[in-house]
């Protein structure tokens, strides 16, 4: 019994350790889109915050389909890591988790100047973490006793494999663009 929970710890060690890297990943993806870490020069001046979801509002355009869809695909797996690690919270409450730390991204990239504030991701990235909660319920329908290894393995299999993805974009001279502040013309 003592070598089951041994295991039990060790996996659980595990997958804190590749939620961590999950969200570092998550962190520098969202602020600086796996780019060389900076902090813009504009973020003293006034630009504008996207308030109106979903449709161009302001200076700011609507938010692109694929742009909507990547952000969904990243919350993803933060709703199957809290699923796991904290299973007994209600699902409202991680709702809420899943907000804030949206929210505080989207202020974090206007206050540092590597994008705008948009409530689109907030309310994108909310709906994909929910989306990772419903997949492990369904998971858990189809898996039953084994849920909790199955996607724990393919958790840490998968931040791993993004991990090295990352590492290996950031050393090919393949870049999405030069580090520049996001300033939106008035």
């Amino acid at each position: 019994m003592a070598l089951v929970r041994a295991g039990a710890a060790r996996g659980r060690a595990i997958l804190i350790g590749a939620f961590v890297v999950y969200l570092a990943l998550l962190v520098w993806g969202v602020l600086w889109k796996f780019e060389t870490p900076f902090v813009g020069a504009a973020w003293a001046l006034p630009r504008p915050f996207k308030l109106v979801p979903f449709v161009a509002s302001g200076d700011a355009g609507a938010s692109e389909p694929l742009e909507l869809l990547a952000n969904l695909l990243l919350f993803v797996p933060f709703g199957l890591y809290i699923a796991l690690l904290a299973d007994r919270w209600r699902w409202w409450a991680t709702a809420g988790v899943f907000a804030a730390s949206s929210l505080l991204l989207e202020i974090a990239q206007r206050v540092i100047s590597t994008g705008s504030f948009d409530i689109t991701d907030v309310i994108v990235n909310t709906l994909g973490g929910l989306a990772g909660l419903a997949l492990f319920v369904a998971a858990r329908r189809v898996l039953r006793d084994r849920t909790d290894a199955v996607v724990g393995r393919v958790l840490v299999v998968g931040t791993a494999v993004a991990l090295v993805a990352v590492a290996v974009f950031a050393v090919s001279p393949l870049q999405f663009h030069q580090p520049r502040d996001v300033i939106v013309e008035r």
